[in-house]
């Protein structure tokens, strides 16, 4: 199976990758195809359902591989704790914000006057608060399997009981009185 290593990088990875997704679609995609000469807001509402549903499904895939990853390696609380936040914040865009928002494009395609609405500013904080813990989350990753890795630091699950170091090239920190 995998190395300890191995699984570091996949889950380092998936939430880079992640994090690429939704700054490349929520921050650059989406606003910018309303400025392309021809397209309406008939045809940008329509293109941005599709292109959000995909982007939901990527999500959700990249979601259950950093998981994984996190459960094998037994992530320490720091890492654990952002990482059920993110999946948090997935549930809500899956279950809850984008079909709202999905009825009042179908509404407006359809021709309807709607209501001013704050969903559209919900969805937008929640992926600004989805890429700052994707960042966040793997520079922390990054920084801990890396230590963990040059054997700076001892893996997850620690030393057993009476073990020494498996090498000689371990520091040690003193501890503060």
């Amino acid at each position: 199976m995998f190395a300890r290593h191995s699984w570091s990088f996949l889950l380092v990875a998936a939430l880079l990758f992640w994090a690429g997704l939704v700054a490349g679609i929520s921050f650059l995609e989406a606003p910018l195809k309303f400025t392309a000469p021809g397209i309406t807001v008939p045809l940008g509402l329509g293109i941005g359902r599709i292109v959000f549903q995909a982007l939901n499904k990527l999500e959700i895939g990249l979601a259950v591989l950093a998981t994984g990853a996190a459960f094998r390696l037994k992530v320490p609380t720091n890492l654990a704790l952002p990482l059920g936040l993110l999946a948090a914040v997935l549930v809500v865009q899956t279950l809850w914000l984008p079909p709202a928002l999905d009825v009042r494009a179908v509404a407006l395609l359809a021709g309807q006057a709607l209501p001013a609405s704050n969903l559209h500013h919900l969805y937008i904080g929640a992926e600004v608060l989805k890429l700052l813990l994707l960042l966040g989350t793997a520079g922390r990753a990054f920084r801990l399997f890396s230590r963990q890795h040059s054997g700076l630091v001892p893996p997850a699950g620690g030393l057993s009981a009476g073990a020494a170091p498996s090498s000689p090239t371990v520091q040690t920190f003193p501890t503060q009185s």
